[in-house]
């Protein structure tokens, strides 16, 4: 009983924490774009992070096998989530800055809100609908200079200095989609097998057809297959990987297979709250006015999203009995 307890005041905790880690693994591959192809970082990414979640799944004695039904969703769930999302994210990450493409990668639960509305019939009422409104405002405010939110409107695409959709920006909008798809994707993959073993098994499997990519003469980098990287970036390396993605992933995947999609993903407002955070924190940097105006609408946004049934009760008064004379 105390275990179970312990476990419940924990959760919140869990759910919140493939986010923090998201928000620092995107900063962590940034630089490492430098000396290296986006598919070669994206298949390093994945590989490991994908061993370790079925190595971790047989330690905790779950079932690593996967149910012949779930096969074909497997598959594209992989193809999806892994080997679409990952390439494109690193493609993305290597055109565009840091904050704008946060803003892009972001995006996604809108989208995830309006998937799981239509194939789930999950409710969004006018609660959720403000709520996404705010997170996307918030997250516009947390990724873009203040002069661009300024002079957006009166000077277009001039305010960014470049063009306003550059093929980076491009390529983040896509990398969202299909994250956002692959979300969904889950709760048809893990119908009869583990959440745990279907998250490795598509990080694997995902990853194969970008290690085949990384490897054209195209797509490799100079240098070879492996990047020559420092010791220190190895270590962001593998920071990005087990924690990142291994434990990010399987916990993110774990949650969302069953559960409140559009309520679970809202947290993604979050992610560029906690790079701000840890810029703050561990850089020394300062969050400015329309930084903490972001951060307030993105936890706005969450708490209206995942309060949104018990905020938004349009026929509680109809069925209150009436009262007596």
């Amino acid at each position: 009983m105390l275990q179970a307890s312990r476990w419940s005041s924990l959760l919140p905790l869990a759910m919140v924490l493939p986010f923090a880690l998201w928000g620092t693994a995107m900063a962590a591959m940034k630089p490492l774009l430098d000396g290296a192809a986006p598919l070669q970082v994206a298949t390093l990414r994945l590989l490991p992070a994908g061993l370790v979640l079925l190595a971790a799944a047989a330690l905790l004695r779950r079932p690593l096998g996967i149910d012949r039904r779930d096969w074909p969703w497997l598959l594209l769930f992989a193809l999806v989530d892994a080997s679409l999302f990952q390439g494109l994210l690193a493609r993305g990450l290597a055109q565009t800055g840091a904050g704008l493409g946060s803003v892009l990668i972001d995006s996604q639960p809108l989208l995830v809100a309006l998937l799981a509305r239509s194939l789930f019939g999950e409710a969004i009422n006018p609660v959720g609908w403000l709520g996404l409104m705010l997170g996307l405002l918030g997250i516009l405010c947390l990724g873009l200079p203040a002069a661009v939110l300024q002079h957006w409107w009166l000077e277009g695409p001039v305010a960014f200095g470049v063009r306003a959709w550059s093929h980076g920006e491009l390529w983040m909008l896509a990398a969202a989609a299909a994250m956002a798809v692959g979300t969904v994707l889950c709760r048809f993959a893990t119908r009869h097998s583990d959440p745990l073993a279907i998250t490795g098994w598509h990080m694997l499997l995902g990853g194969l057809p970008l290690l085949l990519l990384a490897e054209l003469p195209a797509t490799r980098a100079a240098a070879g297959w492996l990047p020559p990287w420092t010791a220190a970036q190895w270590g962001w390396m593998a920071y990005a990987t087990l924690l990142g993605s291994a434990l990010a992933y399987g916990l993110f995947f774990w949650f969302a297979s069953a559960g409140d999609l559009t309520g679970f993903t809202a947290l993604t407002f979050l992610t560029p709250v906690f790079a701000l955070l840890c810029g703050v924190l561990w850089l020394g940097e300062q969050l400015q006015p329309l930084q903490w105006l972001g951060a307030a609408l993105a936890l706005i946004s969450v708490l209206l999203i995942n309060r949104r049934a018990q905020l938004w009760r349009p026929g509680a008064a109809a069925c209150t009995p009436e009262q007596g004379p």
